[in-house]
């Protein structure tokens, strides 16, 4: 369970507010249960250290206010619109036996073990998290997956999650898809050998040499219109009489 300090803040305006941010640190609040709502600070470069692990909104936190102890939940982070830095959290108290909702995320293992994948399938995720109804204290921090033996066209549904009795999902009435493993959207055909595209080349060359001496071939079996059989004319031989140059007076 992660801790973090926390101290008590009493403003009353907005410029109070932000002079509590320009000092590194950020407004929240604890609600929930009999108690009264709490105003607090905490520091924003802790905080930011906690958001930044996974699961932020799931975890449990121990929060030290003033030297007091309480386990809360972190429900919401409002963030500053430009700087993405946050500027507010707001925390609920963890009762005993008090029901809460909560998004879970979904966690997948042995990757490397499902033959589905090392067949080129596609892990198709449909909920990265379940939304459940579960006391305050018995939160799991993930709903886990084993992908071992997963082949392609087998699916994850809500019943294949191990969960406690008093733990549900809010969605019910249904066993509704979390993932399915899908085959892959394009198949690689496999690539030739190098000896049969050259025995495919010679073999286009060959075609291609035979198709050209079909087609002397048949140039050469043509007939002239005269019926004369391609067969010379007496005085095909003869050249042209040569023009003498006229010579100049």
């Amino acid at each position: 369970m992660n801790s973090l300090e926390a101290n008590i803040r009493k403003n009353s305006t907005k410029g109070q507010l932000n002079a509590i941010r320009k000092n590194g640190n950020v407004p929240a609040i604890i609600y929930g249960g009999k108690d009264q709502n709490q105003k607090i600070s905490i520091s924003k470069k802790l905080l930011k250290m906690l958001i930044e692990k996974e699961n932020f909104l799931s975890n449990i936190i121990s929060l030290n206010v003033d030297g007091k102890t309480q386990n809360v939940l972190p429900r919401e982070v409002k963030y500053h619109i430009l700087s993405d830095e946050p500027t507010h959290v707001d925390f609920l108290r963890v009762l005993p036996g008090v029901k809460i909702k909560i998004e879970v995320p979904v966690n997948f293992i042995n990757h490397e073990k499902s033959p589905g994948l090392k067949r080129g399938g596609v892990l198709n995720i449909v909920r990265r998290k379940v939304e459940l109804k579960c006391p305050s204290e018995k939160i799991p921090g993930s709903l886990t997956l084993d992908l071992d033996g997963i082949d392609i066209g087998e699916s994850f549904k809500i019943s294949s999650v191990k969960l406690e009795d008093d733990v549900v999902p809010t969605i019910q009435g249904r066993d509704f898809v979390i993932a399915t493993l899908a085959a892959p959207t394009v198949m690689k055909e496999p690539e030739k050998p190098a000896e049969t595209e050259a025995a495919e080349g010679a073999e286009g060359a060959e075609g291609a040499e035979g198709a050209e001496g079909a087609a002397a071939a048949a140039d050469g079996d043509k007939t002239p219109a005269d019926g004369s059989k391609g067969e010379k004319k007496e005085g095909d031989d003869k050249k042209p009489a040569e023009k003498k140059p006229t010579e100049k007076k």
